[in-house]
């Protein structure tokens, strides 16, 4: 005789959900950026499967004060995230001022540019 093993239960693989957040608390406070319009950009620019506006439940933009969470259930890099961010810096004129800096493996914040000013001598 044979053993049958009896039917098991099939297991779904459980989504892995990457959580990205972005830190504009810097530039929102000296009023250069404003986050909900920073939002929306996010929101209409994010290919899912490669279309623009299909986010639907597979990745959630949230804003809370001067940060805003992205949550993605699909393959999403933080690279990718990075790029949208610095073309709506460049959008909005202020690539030359603010910059993107990764703040922990999945955090980034921005920040302005480093500018050392020297006196004039004479």
């Amino acid at each position: 005789m044979v053993a049958v093993k009896p039917p098991t239960k099939s297991k779904k693989p459980k989504v892995k959900v990457a959580r990205f957040e972005i830190d504009c608390s810097i530039p929102v406070n000296d009023n250069v950026l404003d986050p909900l319009n920073f939002e929306k950009y996010l929101h209409d620019r994010i290919k899912v499967n490669g279309k623009t506006g299909n986010l639907g439940t597979n990745i959630v933009i949230k804003r809370k004060n001067h940060k805003i969470t992205i949550e993605a259930r699909v393959p999403f890099s933080k690279s990718c995230l990075k790029f949208y961010t610095k073309k709506y810096l460049k959008k909005q004129s202020l690539r030359d001022y603010v910059r993107i800096i990764a703040k922990g493996k999945s955090t980034y914040l921005l920040k302005y540019y480093a500018v050392n000013e020297e006196k004039a001598e004479g």
